[in-house]
């Protein structure tokens, strides 16, 4: 296998950016420099927010699947492909979707951060998978609606934990909740489990939605343990390693998300290479009309680590035998 191409570090103008970005605050917000001073939405112009919240949303969901796809080939026994798939998902994540984030504004202070998690949880809980429980018990599969509603039910807890840490930082009365307990779902190559074509986009939708919500709460983990707040650092992280390691997957195995190892590489090279020839080199062009330099030279740069990602997975394959 070829050397695997990893761009370890944000350079020059880009990275001069994304700092600033990271480190602006609102005047409307606590104090500069306080725990929860929130962090200031860059100006970009519409189109490239558009471009960053749908790159954000791919970037999260090739992580949360190459970290599938990368146990599946340490099942098979392919443990450089294993390797491969791994440090492509931490790329994904800790480098084009965190600067993405930065660049989008994503991440405020605590109390922001807590208030978006609220919102999003509320909305799973009690509308997104209700009504997939429904659909899917509707049309026969009783799996899909089982996990649907389990899921339900963990996100409102999710939702009161978030909204007693909230209550906790604002009073200062009460404690940051425990995190809560992360039990993984392994997910072995199959076949889909669900019949109904409705179910099926049901899973993709949650999937992607579970896949950026552990995206996330990574970065608003990151976010409070910056700002000396060890106990939400902790509530986050778990709640977002319940999204990947539990909904996600469970989602991933009715979907039959997992396939062998070469079909998963296809898979791979099959939106590596969009990304890299269509989606970013777009979107570059059209941050760059706009004027949003920093974001165009993001977007480019990303183009060129998803076409080597797209060639490593291609040398990956070919060495299969």
């Amino acid at each position: 296998m070829t050397a695997y191409p990893m761009r370890a570090l944000v350079t020059g103008t880009l990275a001069a950016s994304v700092a600033m970005c990271a480190v602006s605050t609102a005047s409307a917000a606590p104090g500069v420099g306080s725990p929860d001073a929130r962090t200031t939405i860059p100006t970009v112009q519409q189109q490239t927010q558009t471009n960053l919240k749908q790159a954000m949303g791919g970037e999260a969901f090739a992580n949360a699947s190459y970290t599938l796809f990368a146990a599946q080939a340490q099942r098979e026994g392919r443990p450089a492909v294993a390797d491969l798939f791994r440090k492509t998902a931490g790329v994904e994540l800790g480098e084009h979707f965190t600067e993405e984030a930065a660049l989008s504004g994503l991440v405020g202070g605590n109390e922001a951060n807590l208030t978006a998690a609220i919102t999003g949880e509320g909305y799973e809980s009690t509308t997104m998978y209700p009504t997939f429980a429904r659909q899917a018990k509707a049309a026969g599969d009783t799996a899909a609606a089982d996990l649907f509603t389990e899921i339900a039910k963990d996100e409102a807890a999710h939702q009161a934990a978030y909204k007693a840490a909230l209550t906790a930082l604002r009073t200062g009365k009460g404690t940051i909740p425990a995190p809560p307990a992360v039990n993984p779902v392994a997910v072995p190559a199959g076949q889909p489990k669900a019949t109904s074509a409705q179910t099926r986009a049901n899973l993709d939708t949650a999937m992607h939605g579970e896949a950026l919500a552990h995206a996330k709460y990574a970065l608003y983990a990151q976010r409070a343990q910056q700002s000396g707040n060890a106990a939400l650092a902790r509530l986050f992280t778990a709640v977002s390693d319940v999204e990947l390691q539990e909904h996600f997957s469970g989602e991933a195995a009715l979907a039959g998300t997992v396939d062998t190892t070469s079909r998963n590489l296809a898979k791979a090279i099959t939106g590596e290479t969009y990304e890299s020839k269509t989606m970013y080199p777009t979107f570059a062009q059209q941050a760059k009309a706009a004027g949003d330099t920093a974001a165009a030279t993001l977007f480019q740069h990303n183009a060129t680590d998803e076409a080597g990602h797209a060639q490593a997975f291609q040398t990956a394959r070919k060495g299969l035998g």
